[in-house]
């Protein structure tokens, strides 16, 4: 990607290198998940672990650790090396198309884009959705608009699933931006709500054309960065569309348990994540990233 010397997002927060209260907001991202973990053996076994960390320390009297604020972490500056502080800019520079984008797209509609802020952090982090380690990979909360990313996911997108490259990595930030948009227009709040009413199939089928959406979304952004601002090399869209097909259900299924369930997928199959994202970056056109019209 040619995203060198391009502007940077004033909305990225780096608490790369704090710390956070490991009893802080495990609660709230426990509620979060809670239709999705329910429906799983695993799952409930991860609740119940959940359950004896977060009563285990509010028996104990702690909510924050000795010296950290509930807020987010310590205020001491991370020392990043050059590499991590490249990789900052990237990102930054990412959100920063990606505002352009969503501006142009929306505000000719009458609507305004909220621009979210995009956290990088280590290991673990507390947001308005919780608290949430590395290993729940990168996510937005829509009762903050921010969008969380622990940037060693890169790293296990790349050496475990296999899809190295900028345009692959950028693919992530702008899935997540898809499902700000989705905040912004009201669809999240719609799924939601068959979800807490319908069956566990229903609820994964509607989060399944959620996620989809929002591969539509980032490749309607990747259009717009490759016609309008000559962004991608040769070879870039191949990155995306094989980060989309590693991170299918049925491939993350079959890789984990050697079977596929398809009742349980919750973002869908890997053909399906590859279609809607090129749906998207063919047509630059969001009216084509309908995934909840038919099957």
């Amino acid at each position: 990607m040619r995203w060198e010397d391009k502007r940077k997002s004033s909305n990225v927060e780096d608490r790369r290198g704090q710390q956070v209260a490991a009893g802080a907001g495990i609660g709230a991202l426990l509620f979060r998940f809670l239709p999705f973990l329910i429906r799983s053996k695993l799952g409930r076994t991860l609740l119940i672990v959940g359950a004896v960390v977060f009563f285990g320390s509010r028996f104990l009297g702690v909510d924050v650790a000795p010296g950290l604020s509930s807020g987010g972490g310590s205020q001491e500056p991370a020392q990043l090396t050059p590499e991590q502080e490249r990789m900052g800019d990237f990102v930054s520079v990412i959100l920063a198309d990606t505002e352009q984008t969503w501006h142009s797209i929306l505000e000719p509609r009458g609507i305004t884009y909220r621009e979210p802020k995009l956290i990088l952090f280590t290991s673990q982090v507390n947001s308005a959705c919780g608290m949430a380690s590395a290993a729940v990979g990168p996510f937005y909360c829509p009762g903050d608009e921010q969008v969380y990313i622990d940037l060693s996911f890169y790293e296990d997108l790349k050496n475990r699933h296999g899809a190295p490259g900028d345009f692959a990595q950028a693919y992530v930030i702008a899935h997540e931006i898809g499902h700000h948009v989705q905040n912004i227009l009201g669809t999240s709040d719609k799924v939601h709500r068959v979800q807490q009413t319908g069956s566990k199939v229903e609820g994964n089928k509607m989060s399944v054309k959620l996620e989809l959406q929002a591969d539509c979304y980032a490749g309607v952004w990747g259009y717009h960065a490759n016609t309008e601002r000559h962004m991608l090399d040769s070879g870039d869209l191949n990155e995306a569309l094989v980060a989309a097909s590693a991170i299918g259900d049925d491939r993350l299924q079959k890789q984990a348990t050697g079977r596929v369930t398809p009742d349980s997928f919750t973002h869908g199959t890997s053909a399906q994540r590859v279609a809607w994202f090129k749906r998207g970056f063919e047509s630059g056109d969001i009216s084509q990233c309908d995934t909840f019209a038919g099957r």
